[in-house]
């Protein structure tokens, strides 16, 4: 097994067929098939389904790409750590929620190591795709909550998939609304005031149970709900239909514009916002410096 077999393999998966992965490693057809076959051999796996349509991933192709990944991964971190080159392209992935800081700090890994070229993904998706990404390696770093109501299917998801969640800061759930929003003026707000309102939720897809909602009242039947995919639209909700959603309570102005506040909801329970991350696996340096920048904005205790 070599890097260069892996290297074959995850691009065979990504481009789901064979002439179009040679053709983007400059390689035979007969050549990059000959490697395939015998790393499939030496792994004892059938790691791809061949047809006319393509390559399909087999289950336990999934699995050996997992480790692909992560071994391809590694060895970046190896060169980036004892290569002198200047010139290799920084590259770095993270999957978050919706959060302010997420993308704040996001900001100051990409303005860090600001090159020639780079290649920084900041993915702002659901919360079982944050889980994918980094169980598959396609993202280093993600970033959740756990509480009472999810921490139980969530925590044995990590353990499948070898993660490991490490706690950030812990929060009292917030409500975002607009500051002309009927509730603006109160210091805190009930669940029973905001029952009249919208509730604004993220859509999590094929996995729409309250395990992996990212808002923090998704146990509870709120009378008006409705589900969108993404923060401009929600806010936008916000501010024309006098909608609520839950989170954090960290807002950044600069960010999401002086309409939106954050107010205290009266409730006795709390959110812990953590980084998940592939167990026993040492960290590149963008991810270390990103795991800084979150720490910046965040609110002081």
């Amino acid at each position: 097994m070599t890097l260069q077999q892996l290297k074959y393999l995850v691009t065979v998966a990504e481009c789901k067929n064979i002439t179009a992965a040679a053709e983007k490693l400059y390689i035979s057809q007969p050549s990059l098939s000959a490697a395939i076959h015998s790393l499939e051999k030496e792994m004892n796996v059938t790691a791809f389904v061949r047809s006319n349509k393509g390559m399909t991933v087999t289950k336990e192709g999934e699995e050996l790409l997992s480790f692909a990944r992560n071994l391809l991964e590694q060895a970046d971190i190896m060169k980036e750590r004892f290569c002198t080159d200047s010139n290799r392209k920084p590259k770095f992935c993270v999957s978050c929620q919706h959060y302010s800081f997420a993308v704040n700090a996001f900001v100051d890994v990409v303005n860090e190591y600001d090159a020639a070229e780079y290649n920084f993904t900041l993915r702002e998706t659901q919360t079982g795709e944050i889980i994918d990404d980094v169980a598959n390696g396609n993202s280093e770093l993600g970033i959740l909550y756990l509480s009472e109501s999810n921490e139980d299917v969530l925590c044995k998801l990590f353990k499948k998939n070898d993660l490991v969640f490490e706690e950030i800061f812990e929060a009292s759930p917030h409500i975002f609304i607009s500051k002309n929003h009927p509730l603006a003026d109160k210091d805190c707000i009930s669940l029973e005031e905001l029952k009249p309102y919208p509730y604004l939720v993220y859509e999590q897809g094929e996995r729409n149970s309250f395990y992996f909602s990212e808002e923090f009242l998704s146990v509870l039947d709120m009378p008006k709900s409705i589900e969108v995919r993404d923060r401009a639209t929600l806010f936008n909700l916000a501010i024309g239909l006098n909608g609520f959603t839950v989170s954090s309570g960290v807002i950044d102005k600069e960010l999401n514009g002086e309409d939106i506040i954050a107010k205290p909801l009266i409730m006795d329970c709390s959110m812990h916002i953590g980084i998940i991350k592939k167990k026993n696996i040492m960290l590149s340096r963008y991810a270390n410096t990103y795991i800084e920048a979150l720490q910046r904005h965040l609110p002081i205790e």
